[in-house]
């Protein structure tokens, strides 16, 4: 018989039993060294808002299930917005936080959301929902979950939310140029006078990953990251020593650098994370504003690094129209959402079915405002 375990802290669980469990799972950022680096950041805390709250499964003392679970008392940090739900539950009378919300913090990318046999699975849905109610908690949320969870999401009742994202696909490109071929002849001049920009420019790129990036390398990523928030009057979500811990523990999260230099001095970086078909891109900085060199760290390189390392796909991050003159091109994202009572369900599921029809809509246009040839798309 499978006991429900509530923990406040990933680091209550063994390492080595999370990697039992977690053995199949391919994307970097289900892993256990990169949940242990958000919470023993503090980049994960109830200080910001994010309040580890796991819910685990174990048989006899064994560790057979997994779903990461936290107490949310604002919406920051999610890339799905649900501030007007908030808005109308407190009109209502009633507290919209704190809320449960299964994620990766600050990480707007699929993967897997449950760990565990499918039966587990069902259970850790089910617990969830009793939770709920016995501490009236209004609503939980699960972000980006992969095509198997969608699957066991959809069979439980959960209200399913469309958004839309932009993804690049390898075609097994020869190389750059190769991959240009699939444009307009129109948008082919456009991206080779980008490039011929940070060209001009005398800016080059240098690359490190994972075990070869240096705490310098970190540091000087870190001021560039700091610099993209502080030009918006923002905090920044990840503290430095985040990315000291990335790579500690057995399986890391294979983060990769780019970093744009001129005159000897890097100007620009991006930082991704990749497992076995597809390159993430998480986040970017820069200390001078140079046309295109956004462009070129956040896209184009990356697009090159995945035709020299045969990856199949480069996730840069959700939303941004302009990725789409740039080769990425649409696709349907998905997060579900159980809501404790009826009233506030049966509102929710209502603005969910009309927000798809404009969802679908929005898709429809950016596949019609595509410059890549109609033989060439998704």
């Amino acid at each position: 018989m499978s006991s429900l375990i509530i923990r406040n802290s990933i680091k209550e669980i063994p390492e080595d039993d999370f990697l039992k469990i977690n053995k199949e799972t391919n994307s970097p950022f289900s892993q256990y060294n990169y949940l242990h680096a958000l919470e023993a950041s503090k980049s994960v805390s109830p200080e910001s808002g994010w309040e580890p709250h796991h819910f685990l499964k174990e048989n006899n003392g064994k560790l057979i299930g997994f779903m990461p679970v936290y107490k949310k008392y604002n919406s920051n940090g999610e890339f799905v917005f649900d501030y007007s739900w908030s808005h109308a539950l407190q009109q209502a009378g009633r507290s919209y936080y704190p809320k449960l919300l299964t994620a990766i913090p600050y990480t707007p990318c699929k993967g897997e959301r449950l760990l565990g046999n499918n039966n587990v699975k069902d259970e850790l849905v089910n617990d969830i929902k009793d939770y709920m109610a016995n501490e009236a908690i209004e609503s939980w949320h699960i972000l980006f979950p992969d095509k198997k969870t969608k699957s066991l999401l959809r069979d439980h009742g959960l209200i399913e939310r469309f958004g839309c994202r932009f993804v690049w696909k390898n075609r097994s490109y020869k190389d750059f140029n190769d991959f240009l071929n699939i444009f307009t002849s129109r948008q082919r001049k456009t991206i080779r006078a980008e490039r011929r920009k940070i060209l001009k420019s005398d800016i080059t790129f240098k690359i490190v990953e994972q075990d070869s990036i240096s705490k310098d390398d970190w540091d000087i990523f870190y001021g560039l990251y700091c610099q993209t928030y502080i030009d918006r009057w923002q905090r920044p979500y990840l503290t430095r020593s985040f990315f000291d811990l990335l790579l500690s523990g057995k399986k890391t999260s294979q983060p990769v650098l780019f970093f744009a230099i001129q005159d000897n001095e890097v100007i620009g970086s991006s930082l991704c994370f990749k497992n076995s078909n597809t390159l993430y891109g998480r986040h970017w900085g820069s200390s001078k504003n140079i046309d295109c060199l956004h462009f070129e760290t956040c896209y184009y390189q990356g697009i090159e690094y995945c035709i020299k390392n045969n990856l199949d796909y480069f996730d840069p991050g959700v939303q941004g129209e302009h990725k789409i003159r740039r080769g990425f091109e649409p696709e349907l994202s998905s997060s579900f959402h159980y809501l404790l009572k009826k009233d506030l369900r049966s509102a929710i599921n209502e603005f969910c079915l009309k927000e798809k029809y404009g969802i679908l809509e929005y898709k429809d246009s950016c596949d019609k405002y595509t410059p890549i040839k109609k033989e060439y798309r998704i």
